[in-house]
């Protein structure tokens, strides 16, 4: 027994460990093939052109395009893929101009740095084009390429348009596919999240259907903002979206009742995958739900969410569709751009991660121009990756980083020392490209591991260094993470100063708008504006609690606060909920409040934002929030008076 709790002692921390744990998820075939197929065939063609270096480059372009289609959708696969090849052409024309010349080099990687940084911050399309401009400016700056210098970015660029060629084959079979799919999920998700009313599981469901829905209405909208006019089949997606937003507000109330009198009948998740049948097949041959006869406020409002949605699903004109965009339709491109635009160049969180990055490549090209590292451009490589801004923790990504690093050079190793080159790298990168998209979704430290041996291999057919590009490269790596650990983490007090606590703050000031909102007055209040604010209030919790779970990742003291304050979390989503609940039961026949009773709810909650912006340290506040205890708000007021009570040690 003693042993095993020295053995307990000895163990790394959990913050340490947490992303060296592959992450459950199924293997993407397809994406897996696409990859295959589209870095295995340049360097074929570039053998039997006897042109190995071009082959090279083209399944360098081809690596950047695999790593960027990350969407669902074809349009924004096309965005994913195309723009950032466009980025990464001028990345590796501004390297290549300035390979060889020492301190020129290092001048302009660190400008390329700042501006990667600061457009990394504008979105998903943006922050893959940050990496691939700085990326390839790297490797332009650290390689030989090929004369004269359009060489490079030419063929780079067609190894982008070769996975995008790969990506739009079934394009004209399957256009609006990924739309529909993401939609019947949705409707999935909620099915599920019934079937969990009541128990313990239904926070993680609700979660789920949160981000579910995200993900739809950003594809369908998306798709609707690069049509002119109302074309049928989008307006009739959005609707069928549109008509699952009440099923999902009534699931509150469900849960409430699904506590006190038992599981909901199992007709009404049955129902709900009947619709999300329908919605996948396309089809419109939907009958009603046969369910039993409501009782309650709450089996009303699931009632009625379900028959409403099964006659929207049986509509085939799309005028008659609930299909307004009452939830956010994209502005037109050219405002969200200047919106952008404006937003890197102002925004203080954009500069300091512009100047964070900026600082890390410039100490990394100024020391491997000072000392003679073989090969350096690893070293600022290394410095990309590990302070990718959307990848999660710094520190954490440079330990995982470290550890992929060295699991793909025991792979690479094995590879460049025992396979000839030449036609038997063309087998051999099947294989390893393949791994790519499989790897990825295992975690960091896994993708790190599948995309070093290939990277290796590429280049070696351009350099021909063998095994002796291995040993370098592990120590390139750590050199680079050791940068970004002192220059981009331990040296910005931020980045151990955690401001969680603000961004909570906000959610529950937010939170207690939603709750005046929807009690104002005792009165019915606009119903599309209490659904704007709920789904405004659910992404920003969504995004509350993924940079709480990055925090975790932290060393101490950021890590163990998040873990204090994580508690906290929870129950504000469970305030969210309890009001949705309050609110569809009161639409649905139970006695409205006394307005006194919803302003004292406010007013606590506005208490507890103001003392999280005023303190990094939970205190304990108990509270009595007196009103009518069979009340329609007495659940809510249990939900807060369990926020007020969460307490947590001193950690300052």
């Amino acid at each position: 027994m003693a042993r095993s709790r020295g053995a307990g002692r000895l163990a790394p921390p959990a913050w340490l460990t947490a992303g060296m744990r592959p992450a459950p998820a199924p293997v993407p075939w397809a994406a897996v093939l696409r990859a295959a197929v589209a870095l295995s065939a340049p360097l074929a063609a570039g053998l039997a052109a006897d042109r190995p270096a071009y082959g090279a480059l083209v399944s360098m372009g081809a690596l950047s395009g695999v790593i960027g289609d990350t969407a669902d959708a074809y349009r924004m696969r096309v965005l994913n893929i195309a723009v950032p090849q466009l980025f990464g052409a001028v990345g590796v024309t501004l390297g290549t101009l300035v390979f060889g010349h020492g301190w020129a080099a290092v001048a302009v990687l660190t400008c390329v740095a700042l501006v990667s940084g600061m457009i990394s911050s504008i979105g998903a399309v943006a922050s893959v084009s940050g990496l691939l401009l700085l990326l390839n400016a790297v490797v332009g700056a650290g390689l030989p390429m090929p004369d004269p210098w359009w060489t490079a970015p030419l063929l780079l660029g067609l190894g982008g348009l070769v996975v995008l060629a790969l990506t739009l084959l079934g394009w004209p079979l399957r256009r609006a596919a990924p739309e529909r799919a993401a939609v019947a999920a949705t409707y999935r998700a909620v099915a599920d999240l019934y079937e969990a009313a009541g128990t313990s599981a239904y926070d993680e469901r609700r979660q789920a259907v949160t981000a579910a829905l995200d993900h739809a209405y950003d594809l369908v909208l998306a798709r609707r903002a690069r049509q002119h006019g109302r074309a049928a089949a989008p307006v009739r997606l959005l609707a069928r979206l549109n008509v699952v937003v009440p099923l999902v507000e009534a699931a509150p109330a469900a849960h409430l009742r699904s506590r006190i009198v038992g599981p909901q009948p199992p007709e009404v998740p049955a129902a709900v995958r009947d619709l999300a049948d329908a919605v996948a097949e396309g089809r419109s041959d939907v009958p009603d739900p046969d369910l039993p006869a409501p009782e309650r406020p709450s089996e009303k409002a699931v009632d009625h969410a379900l028959r409403h949605a099964a006659s929207v699903l049986r509509e085939t004109d799309p005028e008659h569709h609930d299909a307004d965009d009452r939830l956010g339709r994209p502005a037109a491109l050219r405002v969200r751009l200047r919106r952008t635009t404006r937003a890197a160049l102002l925004s203080g969180a954009s500069w300091r991660y512009g100047l964070r990055l900026a600082l890390c490549i410039g100490l990394a090209q100024a020391l491997v121009s000072l000392i003679a590292v073989p090969r350096s451009y690893w070293v600022a490589l290394t410095v990309t990756f590990v302070m990718k801004p959307d990848f999660g923790s710094v520190f954490s990504r440079a330990v995982l980083r470290a550890f992929g690093t060295a699991l793909g050079l025991l792979l690479a190793a094995l590879v460049l020392a025992e396979v000839p080159r030449g036609w038997w790298d063309v087998p051999v990168m099947v294989v390893l490209a393949g791994l790519i998209p499989a790897f990825s979704a295992k975690g960091y430290a896994f993708q790190t591991a599948a995309i070093t041996p290939v990277i290796l291999l590429l280049s070696d057919v351009l350099n021909h260094q063998g095994f002796g590009l291995v040993l370098p490269r592990l120590y390139d790596s750590l050199i680079g993470c050791g940068i970004a650990l002192v220059a981009g983490y331990l040296l910005w007090p931020e980045s151990w100063h955690t401001r969680i606590g603000d961004r909570l703050a906000d959610a529950v000031s937010d939170t207690a708008d939603y709750v005046a909102l929807a009690f104002a007055g005792g009165e019915r209040p606009d119903r599309s504006a209490r659904l704007r604010a709920r789904r405004a209030l659910y992404r920003d919790l969504s995004t509350v609690r993924s940079e709480f779970q990055r925090a975790l990742t932290e060393p101490p003291p950021t890590g163990p606060r998040a873990a204090a304050w994580w508690p906290l979390v929870v129950a504000v989503e469970r305030i969210v909920d309890a009001t949705t609940a309050a609110r569809v039961r009161i639409d649905h026949g139970a006695p409205a409040p006394d307005p006194a009773e919803a302003a004292e709810v406010e007013r606590e909650l506005r208490e507890l934002a103001e003392g999280l912006r005023a303190d990094d340290t939970l205190a304990e506040v108990r509270t009595e929030l007196p009103g009518d205890e069979n009340g329609v708000l007495e659940p809510l007021r249990q939900e807060v008076r369990a926020a007020r009570a969460v307490a947590g040690p001193d950690l300052r």
